[in-house]
Order: structure tokens, then sequence, then C-alpha cells
């Protein structure tokens, strides 16, 4: 588990963020226009990395199995620089331990699926450069196993970018972003009929990384 950092502190930082992005204002009215409102959607392929718990039964780490990840944004223009920002993204992984499972399988497979609003904020226009991007909602994690309950949690995440524009209706983006997941302190997940729970665990947050690079339809 990370110890020291709080899924509140970086929910608060998505939202300054979005709080930026959202008010649709024309101060770059003087300006060429070519930029002005432009939208995009962008399919992304990816991978993500790190992310502990703890096992509230023996102290032990319970780890997400590093793993490939798709996505899927749906950005809509403000202004030359700033879009709002609809994201989707899911990952195939399991919960990794030495002790929390049993000896057979040493993983409970897992689905992470991130449902996110928020934006971008390019440094110079949209369409090309850098830029910085956020979002909150909730992550659905569905174990794998038959007749086990899956579990909603709210989340976040914020991320830098980078967009090299092919003409005028593509572009590639390559983008970092970390997550936070907001836990509920402690407690059993992923129980179900004659199955029992899968894993019990406490802490307040789960945060891990993914790099991402997608190709971008213009318009």
């Amino acid at each position: 588990m990370l110890n020291g950092c709080r899924p509140a502190k970086m929910l608060r930082l998505v939202a300054s963020l979005i709080v930026f992005v959202w008010p649709a204002t024309h101060a770059g009215a003087q300006s060429a226009p070519s930029a002005t409102n432009e939208n995009s959607v962008t399919l992304y392929g990816g991978g993500r990395f790190g992310g502990s718990v703890t096992d509230s039964t023996n102290n032990s780490s319970i780890d997400l199995k590093n793993g490939s990840s798709f996505g899927l944004a749906v950005d809509i223009g403000l202004d030359r620089a700033r879009q709002v920002e609809i994201f989707y993204s899911q990952q195939d992984t399991a919960l990794t331990s030495g002790g929390a499972f049993s000896s057979q399988s040493g993983n409970a497979g897992l689905t992470l699926r991130n449902y996110h609003f928020g934006g971008t904020a390019f440094i110079d226009e949209i369409g090309s450069g850098a830029y910085v991007m956020g979002g909150i909602g909730g992550t659905t994690a569905t174990p794998k196993g038959s007749g086990l309950s899956s579990e909603t949690f709210f989340s976040g995440n914020l991320g830098v970018g980078w967009m090299v524009p092919l003409g005028r209706h593509a572009g590639l983006r390559f983008e970092a972003r970390g997550y936070g997941i907001a836990l509920r302190g402690s407690g059993a997940l992923f129980c179900g009929g004659h199955s029992g729970c899968t894993v019990a665990i406490k802490g307040n947050g789960l945060f891990y990384g993914e790099v991402l690079a997608g190709v971008a339809a213009r318009f």
C-alpha cells in the first residue's frame, strides 16, 4: 500500500484542473481562430504498472499485476487551448500475493474499467504539442470468478501528453496518466454465494500509472 498518499489530495487536483478547463472564455479571440473548438476522438493502447494494497488478515502486500490496457477519449473543444474530455479505459489484470490467495492460483483475476469526465489543456493550441489532462468519475472492478460481485469506487486521473498532428484531421497522442482509487478503509471485497470473499484489504487508496499511445480523429 502507498503510505502517506491520500486519494482526496489527487481528486482535489483533478477538480482544480476541471475548473480551469470548463469556462469557455474567449480571451484569445484576437488571435487567428484556426484551432477554435477543435474536437477529437482518440483510440488508445498502452500498459499499466504499479498499485498495491494491504491484506488486512496478515498485513502482506497485494499487488496489481502489470499489463496491457486500452482506452477511448472523446474531446469537445471549448476554445483554442481547452477541451472537455470523456474518457474510458480498461485493463485485464490480477491481484497477486504470496499468501492472500490459494496456493494453486496465487492470484485473483480482475478487470478494471474507468469512467472519467474531465478535460485537457494544451500549452499552446489544440492539436499540437504538450498538454495536461485530468478527470474524475468511477472505477468498476469486476472479478473473473463465477458468482462474485463487482465493486465500484470513486476515482480520478491526472496526466501529461504530447500530440503530433498528421494533417488537419488526424494526429498521434502520447500520454502518461496516474490514477487514484478511493478505497473504503478496510473490508472484504468480491464476495458471492458459497464462494465467500476473494480478499480482505485495508487502506485509503490504490494508485497506479499508465502510458498510452493513441490515434486521434480531429474535426
